[in-house]
């Protein structure tokens, strides 16, 4: 059975207090505290903004060796450049990144893309090129419109190992399961079948299920988006008890 990472996208939440958080615990010891219950965690900040390195430093030092992070790609890259002339934007990306990846912390770096952004195979070629001279050897893409799921965009995925990220949304059925890597990574953005995006507990349940076959195969990256209400942190620890179970049931 392969690995499966199970966390959230990011940990600075006020409504995560008196549920994750204790009520009177610093903010400055949220992300020690998550950590404690989670392996892993998506950092959203870099979306919006480059890391400071002394920042980054802390993260690595506040948390144990085994613990992952997974990093979003700047949407200067994506949202704006567009993934055209991005070598040198792609190099001050990770510059500050250097005291994760030199204590091995750092796990796939996220690249999501606009909704408005239509298939584009000579963008992704070059994008594809240019991931091989990066300090990260795992790269994961969301596609947000529903021209990218074509046999040729996911074979050209494959010829990376780049995963193909399942962004678990109700708006976007057009998702596929499709393996492009030795590895998968799934976000979920919002539940269908719960209240106000809160997955429920047999959408869980059943991804559990579906996980527990995939990890036969693929290790697996796990982050829960919908971080309004506490409902990411509750729902990835139901999934991690329930991933618990269906492991054990097909043993």
């Amino acid at each position: 059975m392969k690995p499966v990472r199970i966390g959230c996208s990011g940990w600075m939440y006020d409504s995560w207090r008196g549920r994750l958080y204790p009520d009177k615990l610093a903010k400055r010891r949220w992300l020690e505290r998550y950590a404690e219950v989670f392996d892993t965690v998506e950092v959203n900040s870099t979306f919006y903004r480059l890391a400071r390195r002394e920042a980054v430093a802390g993260w690595v030092s506040q948390t144990a060796p085994e613990f992952l992070f997974t990093v979003k790609a700047s949407r200067y890259l994506t949202h704006i450049k567009r993934l055209v002339d991005v070598a040198d934007g792609i190099k001050r990306f990770y510059e500050p990144l250097e005291p994760m990846i030199e204590a091995r912390r750092l796990g796939p770096v996220l690249w999501q893309l606009p909704e408005n952004f239509h298939r584009d195979d000579g963008r992704l070629a070059g994008w594809l090129e240019l991931l091989g001279s990066a300090p990260s050897s795992r790269h994961t893409i969301e596609f947000r419109h529903e021209s990218w799921f074509v046999p040729e965009v996911l074979s050209a995925l494959r010829e990376h190992d780049v995963a193909l990220t399942i962004g678990d949304h109700p708006s976007r059925p057009f998702q596929s399961y499709e393996p492009t890597a030795v590895w998968r990574f799934i976000r979920f953005h919002y539940g269908a079948r719960g209240r106000a995006g809160n997955y429920s507990a047999t959408e869980i349940a059943e991804w559990a299920e579906r996980i527990a076959g995939w990890r036969r195969r693929e290790e697996i990256y796990v982050y829960y988006n919908n971080d309004w209400n506490s409902y990411a942190p509750s729902n990835a620890k139901l999934l991690m008890r329930r991933l618990g179970e269906a492991a054990y049931n097909t043993a």
